[in-house]
């Protein structure tokens, strides 16, 4: 449903939702796995997993969050712009960094290829089991927020949190 904002036709989405009020329990416990996830990982990690998952995701609402907390850590501005084609510019990435992007673009779009054998073993090569089983958490918490914001309408620069 869309609601008109002017008489030309410029459209709002109407409101959806608000996931929070609408299933506090089941909200607190994804805030619950998503706090877990980033246990004992490089925010940096964390905030490339994040934007390159919302990237796949088309989650404008969740790439502008996390660009934003990128940018508040002091992620360089020349790595946030090469997340999306990094795979063409490796040297603004660490071995570690490719291997989780690899990851993440693997299992976000899971229903394509699965997860290749190639691209785990090298982020096991490169992760101890703790991390990787953090990383993997970490990119099913991101999938799940992004499909929660996708979902409810959430737009990008507002409301964030």
């Amino acid at each position: 449903m869309t609601t008109h904002t002017s008489t030309n036709s410029t459209h709002v989405k109407a409101p959806r939702l608000e996931f929070a009020k609408s299933a506090p329990k089941a909200f607190r416990a994804l805030v619950a796995f998503d706090a877990a996830a980033r246990e004992g990982l490089d925010p940096a990690l964390i905030e490339l997993i994040q934007i390159r998952a919302s990237h796949l995701n088309h989650c404008a609402y969740c790439l502008h969050m996390h660009t934003n907390d990128a940018r508040k850590a002091g992620e360089n501005e020349d790595r946030l712009h090469m997340v999306a084609v990094w795979r063409e510019a490796r040297h603004f990435f660490t071995e570690r960094e490719q291997a989780a992007l690899a990851l993440t673009e693997a299992l976000t779009l899971v229903a394509d290829a699965g997860v290749p054998d190639e691209v785990y073993a090298e982020a096991a090569a490169l992760f101890d089991e703790r991390e990787l089983a953090q990383v993997l958490a970490l990119i099913c918490t991101i999938n799940t927020w992004n499909r929660v914001a996708l979902s409810t309408g959430k737009v990008a620069g507002t409301d964030e949190r």
